[in-house]
């Protein structure tokens, strides 16, 4: 049974989430979602970082306890129905951000889409919590360093570099409950994109955020199978797959809206 289809109203969840409090090292009690982020401050140094694998393991042992009710939510919410005749709209609950890392949840009815997109220089933690969904990720193959000069490059009619080569990582459904998937600036999936089969919701924690202004910028992409190009040969590497991904703008039919965030509150001391 997906986590959260149990619940039948906000005031119950909050009651779970209640009993789930910890104490902190004031004696205080405390929530689920102000461990997560005192977690964070600890493991984020800022840009140009990546965590330790201690550290990966103990926020990913973290996220890996929060469910839906930790916080404040449920199916009966309006960002979780899809509207007849229109192109699902996926709403984005901010939690937090700093120079160092920000903490959201991406709420998906039934059919929203993520598009393909990259998190350049970021370790991203991402966990579902309730729902299934389809995950295809990807990783950048590093053609300059290959010895058998083995993945052929493509240039367009202006005489531009096209296409450029990336490996499979994943490419499956996920059903909550379920680990969290990490990812890292150069392995892990670092581009990827989502499509809920059923109501969903992502709990995301970036590290370092996005910031056009210091290179971090939210590039999306079109995928084509690796045979899509002529003259390309099938390689065969204890049975990778590859696939050709472009540069494209901002899906026009990408909407994300922005919603209060109404569960635990994080207490910044």
């Amino acid at each position: 049974m997906l986590v959260g289809a149990q619940l039948t109203s906000s005031e119950r969840g909050n009651k779970k989430s209640r009993r789930r409090q910890k104490r902190s090292n004031t004696g205080t009690m405390q929530t689920a979602v102000q461990q997560l982020f005192e977690t964070c401050r600890e493991v984020f140094s800022g840009p140009g970082t990546v965590p330790s694998p201690g550290d990966v393991m103990r926020l990913k042992s973290v996220l890996d306890t929060v469910t839906a009710q930790d916080v404040g939510l449920n199916l009966n919410m309006r960002c979780f129905r899809q509207s007849d005749g229109q192109q699902p709209r996926i709403t984005y609950l901010h939690l937090h951000e700093c120079d160092k890392f920000s903490i959201g949840i991406f709420c998906l009815p039934p059919s929203g889409v993520i598009p393909l997109h990259n998190h350049p220089g970021m370790t991203v933690f991402s966990k579902l919590l309730f729902g299934s969904m389809h995950i295809k990720s990807y990783d950048w193959v590093d053609t300059q360093n290959d010895p058998y000069d083995s993945f052929p490059s493509h240039t367009n009619n202006s005489g531009q570099v096209g296409p450029s080569l990336a490996m499979v990582k994943s490419d499956g459904v996920v059903t909550a409950p379920c680990d969290t998937a990490v990812l890292f600036p150069n392995d892990g999936g670092n581009m990827h994109c989502f499509t809920a089969l059923t109501p969903c919701a992502v709990l995301d924690v970036l590290g370092p955020p996005y910031c056009d202004d210091e290179g971090r910028h939210c590039t999306y992409y079109n995928d084509f199978s690796f045979t899509s190009f002529p003259g390309d040969a099938i390689i065969q590497s204890n049975g990778d797959s590859y696939a050709w991904l472009e540069e494209r703008e901002k899906p026009e039919d990408f909407v994300v809206v922005g919603a209060p965030y109404r569960g635990p509150r994080i207490i910044e001391n």
